[in-house]
């Protein structure tokens, strides 16, 4: 099933996630034991979680619905062994790729909603896939409200009531790379991340995560990140093992105790003298990611200095003295030496001078638009952190419309699906041990949950990225705290010897 339903960023379950800056889809909160809600800036913070636990029906008065109270989140909770086993991986042209799955989305109603029917909230924010889509999938019982199946798309929104929506899950490879241990001791667990993998689940992410993958390959659970490194970025990653140690090295962060160091190879020969660059930088979109240099930003300060030049391209080591989001990324591209291989700031979207002095000769529109039309057609949206049924309403509406199938398709598709889905209403409801549904072959008895008859993606093909392809030249090399430090390898695009291909 499209993942077009109530589908946005995850929040870690229990894991500690510093705010991140790159995606504004709404204001939904999480819900269901399993999952700590962190703080976002303007993200979606959809939850999807072990669930809820039965609910008690309470009924008033003859035809009126009555809405159970909100269980109480269990804060602190880790991701569990049962969210680890929902499928696995395999790899495979130097990807690690993860078998696609069944998968609950989970939601309270947000508060816009109250008052109107679901029918109204599927024409007016659920777009990305035709109404009759949404229609086969709720006669295939993919979604629950108040965990009883929906069976009128008239049902009229209440405050509290509580959605869960089946989908069939597809996850963007990554690079096979394997995540390397740097360092690890009672307070913390250092990892050496490969380009690509994102920190925790965001977006399409899920398992394809450096959380997922050090909980079910290293049995590293329970982690609390210390600092986000964006998808692309490799280099040092610092987890800490308790709050307590988390709130430790975050207040360190706050007081500017906090050393950071990277290396980039970036377009042309960069100056051979030491460069500071200044200038504050104002987020274009949260939701898409984008930022740029202009006078009403936030002010930052980078400090850089070139180690070699290879005569088409230099590497050069950064020191951010702030903490801005993309901030390397930006002040390089202000510059007119953006990261050779960068798919945001090295773009022509950005105009001829590919934004160098600050000059972008369009508007913010214009160029959020170009950029998601470029990636979009690249098929790579996940780079800017969005999925098909995620865009911005207000650039979808620009671009070529989701791809329509006919009524008739999708009653043949729907009629395959309540098959698919027969042993659902049999198996367990409590949210809190259900881990897969309805495609848990260990409760409903389905033998393959790589397939479904109402996925969209199932039927796409889709060409796999080159290994190179997700990799982009910015590594966090060096992190350095009052009592301690922790370096990775100088990766081999930044060898003096290095060329292009």
């Amino acid at each position: 099933m499209a993942e077009s339903l109530l589908v946005g960023a995850e929040v870690t379950g229990g894991l500690k996630a510093p705010a991140q800056q790159n995606g504004d889809a709404g204001s939904l909160k999480p819900a269901g034991p399993g999952v700590e809600t962190a703080p976002e800036s303007g993200e979606q913070t959809l939850a999807a979680g072990s669930g809820q636990g039965k609910r008690k029906k309470r009924r008033g008065a003859t035809g009126e619905r009555i809405v159970p109270p909100p269980k109480k989140r269990r804060a602190g909770v880790s991701f569990s062994d049962e969210h680890f086993a929902e499928t696995n991986y395999y790899f495979e042209g130097g990807l690690r790729k993860v078998r696609p799955y069944y998968f609950d989305f989970q939601t309270y109603c947000k508060g816009r909603w109250v008052g109107h029917s679901l029918l109204h909230i599927f024409n007016t924010e659920f777009r990305a896939q035709p109404f009759t889509y949404y229609e086969a999938a709720v006669r295939a019982g993919r979604l629950h409200l108040n965990d009883e199946r929906v069976q009128d798309l008239n049902i009229i929104l209440k405050d509290n009531d509580f959605l869960r929506n089946t989908v069939h899950r597809h996850e963007p490879p990554v690079t096979a790379e394997p995540i390397r241990l740097l360092a690890e001791n009672e307070d913390v667990v250092v990892v050496d991340k490969p380009s690509s993998i994102p920190v925790h689940p965001c977006g399409r992410f899920r398992h394809n995560t450096v959380i997922f993958i050090l909980g079910k390959e290293h049995q590293l659970k329970e982690l609390h990140p210390l600092h986000r490194l964006d998808r692309l970025t490799s280099g040092v990653l610092m987890f800490a093992k308790t709050a307590a140690v988390s709130e430790r090295i975050h207040e360190q962060v706050r007081d500017r105790q906090l050393e950071k160091e990277y290396v980039c190879r970036v377009a042309g020969e960069f100056p051979a003298e030491e460069v500071t660059c200044k200038e504050p930088i104002l987020v274009v979109s949260y939701k898409v990611g984008v930022c740029r240099v202009d006078p009403q930003g936030k002010p930052c300060e980078t400090v850089f200095q070139r180690l070699n030049y290879n005569g088409h391209s230099s590497v050069v080591r950064c020191r951010p003295l702030t903490g801005r989001t993309h901030q390397i990324r930006v002040h390089l591209q202000f510059l007119g030496h953006p990261i050779l291989n960068d798919p945001i700031y090295n773009s022509l979207a950005w105009g001829s001078s590919r934004g160098r002095g600050g000059h972008i000769p369009k508007t913010d529109e214009e160029l959020l638009r170009d950029l998601v039309a470029e990636h979009q057609a690249k098929q790579s949206l996940e780079v800017l952190e969005l999925c098909e049924g995620n865009l911005p309403s207000a650039l979808t509406e620009s671009m070529a419309p989701a791809l329509e199938r006919d009524k008739d398709s999708l009653e043949e598709l729907t009629t395959a699906a309540q098959k698919r889905n027969s042993g659902l209403e049999a198996a367990p409801q409590d949210l809190d041990t259900l881990t897969l549904a309805p495609g848990n072959a260990a409760e409903v008895g389905v033998v393959n949950q790589e397939t479904d008859p109402l996925c969209a993606e199932c039927r796409l093909v889709r060409q796999d990225p080159l290994p190179q392809d997700l990799v982009m030249f910015l590594h966090a090399l060096r992190y350095k705290g009052p009592d301690f430090e922790y370096t990775s390898p100088m990766p081999t695009w930044a060898q003096d010897d290095w060329q292009e291909d």
